[in-house]
């Protein structure tokens, strides 16, 4: 297959985040230079290094491990009810972080935020430790650009529709694609983040953020227990089985939500609806809609679908913190929805 020319993919790119979105605002101070930005943005080049692919190991197979032992740890000791509130707080600020920053704001341009909320958003997501917000985004934006086809960075669907080759697709779009020494570059489907001062500054600070997302855990713990056990259960809940479980979360987003679930509405994937993933998901798991109208500012639209980050966008909205927010409109959806009923019933009447 011909590889797509910049022109293509500049233009699929720019179609998940609507037009014009690759022009800077004012909510976007710009940096000079962004051609050396486009690799400054992250600390990191074209390809990962040897010790970025040793790091990533560690931070995937660490937490990972403490995940799998948090059912017996649980059941003999070591879990107190200031644990849960720690994982469960620090699971909030890191999730919706990535939900609604990286994702919503950063990616899609669901919303504009003022000044001050887009950096808090930008950091709070680079403590979920899922890369450098320039980075995620690079991955994401392309990911849209190609979804389910050849160039997606993590379908299910890239080895075949085979049994065989959808389990191997599925581990690779779970975790796989992450180990792939290329990197997406930044230049092609993030240009409008790498010609913006304050949100290179957050990504080359990714370091600042890991260390904060491992380390508040234990210090509160401790501080609060006022000791030792407190502060090494903190870590332990706090931030190795938050840090994996969001992890996990955020990658079944990638795999299963491709796979499997309802498919309400018409994309040009096999996006599906997950729903038992959507609380902890944070919205995300809603996943056909989202492939559907990727600039919508809610994932969950229909009776009954939670979304965390629609709501709090909504909340952002009414303190006037965020403006020219992307909301779905009843009758677009309706429309939508009998868009889709209507071919799958006109494929149905040709089977038959």
């Amino acid at each position: 297959m011909t590889p797509p020319s910049s022109t293509t993919i500049e233009s699929t790119a720019e179609s998940a985040v609507g037009p014009g979105a690759f022009a800077t605002t004012a909510e976007s101070p710009t940096v000079s230079g962004a051609d050396d930005a486009a690799v400054s943005a992250t600390l990191g080049g074209e390809r990962k290094t040897g010790w970025e692919q040793f790091a990533l190991g560690l931070f995937v197979v660490v937490p990972f491990l403490a995940l799998v032992a948090a059912i017996p740890v649980m059941w003999g000791w070591g879990l107190g009810w200031h644990d849960i509130v720690i994982a469960a707080v620090m699971y909030a600020i890191s999730g919706h972080g990535v939900t609604i920053g990286y994702h919503r704001l950063f990616t899609h341009r669901a919303f504009k935020a003022n000044r001050w909320l887009r950096v808090t958003l930008a950091f709070a997501g680079g403590m979920a430790i899922e890369g450098p917000v320039v980075r995620w985004v690079a991955d994401h934006r392309r990911h849209h650009a190609f979804s389910d086809r050849e160039g997606d960075p993590h379908s299910p669907w890239r080895f075949g529709n085979s049994f065989g080759a959808l389990t191997k697709g599925l581990l690779w779009a779970h975790i796989g694609w992450l180990f792939d020494p290329e990197q997406t570059d930044p230049n092609r489907y993030a240009p409008d983040l790498v010609a913006d001062r304050d949100v290179v500054r957050v990504s080359r600070l990714f370091w600042l953020q890991g260390t904060l997302s491992l380390g508040l855990p234990p210090l509160i713990g401790g501080l609060w227990s006022m000791s030792i056990t407190g502060a090494l259960t903190g870590f332990f809940w706090g931030a190795l089985v938050r840090v994996s479980l969001l992890h996990h979360v955020t990658w079944s987003v990638n795999s299963i939500c491709h796979a499997a679930g309802q498919r309400p509405f018409r994309s040009r994937d096999k996006s599906g609806n997950v729903w038992w993933l959507s609380v902890f998901s944070m919205g995300e798991s809603w996943h056909n809609l989202h492939h559907a109208d990727p600039t919508s500012a809610r994932h969950g639209v229909l009776r009954g679908q939670l979304d965390s980050s629609g709501r709090i966008i909504w909340l952002f909205e009414k303190f006037g913190w965020v403006h020219d927010v992307r909301w779905p409109s009843a009758e677009r959806i309706k429309a939508r929805l009998v868009a889709e009923r209507e071919r799958e019933r006109q494929l149905a009447t040709q089977a038959s």
